[in-house]
């Protein structure tokens, strides 16, 4: 068994193991009887706000791995495998097709992750959550390995996207999804994925799509860690990009845990906020 955290609020502060902290938040019971999906995301942010670095090869940023740790991936994996859905985007599909991305949920492929699997299955889930990927330019290729075992892929674009590679998609197996004209559009993302019956929404996607959530008023829970380490570096990358926010979206804190053993010792801050 993993160190435990110190759940700070709500009070009394108390002891709680790791594992198991965010699978106790019961997800699938937050959706019953409700008229569209829950959706949820979360991030790793640094002490200076930033959930990415300047990529190495150039494009663009990376996730920033000196503020990632085995004890915020086993909290983000207790949140990937509630899901029926998992958003994510063409940029993970480009990696994960030349070898540099993993399956996002590990459930089935770590054995440290065997309670998880076993979560799932006595829930009477399939094996993955459904991949739905929001893409304006359709530029990814789709891994055979992703379409194996009856799983499913959605690619949410815009009405003006490419019809040669919006057939191409097609052709390899995703059901190709028209949600807007510039941009996708989060209430059409949430009324698409509600039609289909899936009512969990995952998305370990980054700012752009924190940003079509929020603006939609779709964006349920945030989940935040708050890493006690400076980053640095530019174009800034915070939780959001995009416009301003009209009006601003307001959440309130549910739950906060502070992690001593976190960042060999720094230590670290589990939050979960809701829309309020």
């Amino acid at each position: 068994m993993a160190e435990p955290v110190l759940q700070l609020y709500p009070p009394p502060a108390s002891e709680r193991p790791l594992e198991g902290l965010f699978l106790a938040h019961e997800l699938r019971r937050l959706v019953q009887g409700d008229d569209r999906p829950f959706f949820y995301t979360d991030f790793v942010v640094s002490l200076d706000g930033r959930v990415a670095v300047p990529d190495p090869q150039g494009e663009g940023v990376t996730l920033a791995t000196a503020i990632t740790n085995r004890r915020d991936w086993r909290l983000f994996q207790e949140l990937a495998v509630q899901a029926d859905v998992l958003i994510t985007t063409g940029r993970y599909l480009r990696e994960y097709a030349r070898g540099a991305a993993q399956e996002i949920l590990q459930a089935y492929e770590d054995p440290a992750f065997a309670d998880l699997k076993a979560w799932r299955q006595e829930h009477n889930l399939p094996p993955y959550p459904i991949l739905a990927v929001i893409s304006a330019s359709l530029n990814f290729p789709i891994p055979a390995k992703l379409l194996a075992a009856g799983r499913q892929l959605l690619v949410f674009t815009i009405e003006e996207a490419d019809p040669h590679r919006r057939r191409a998609l097609e052709q390899a197996g995703a059901q190709v999804i028209s949600t807007g004209q510039g941009s996708v559009a989060g209430g059409k993302l949430a009324v698409e994925l509600s039609q289909r019956g899936w009512r969990l929404v995952y998305s370990t996607a980054g700012p752009k799509v924190c940003h079509l959530l929020l603006a939609a008023g779709v964006l349920d829970r945030l989940y935040l860690t708050h890493a006690t380490r400076a980053l640095g570096g530019q174009p800034y990358a915070s939780i959001v990009q995009g416009p301003l926010l009209h009006p601003p979206a307001d959440f309130r804190l549910q739950e906060l845990y502070f992690d001593p053993y976190g960042l060999d010792g720094l230590g670290q801050l589990f939050a979960c906020y809701a829309r309020a």
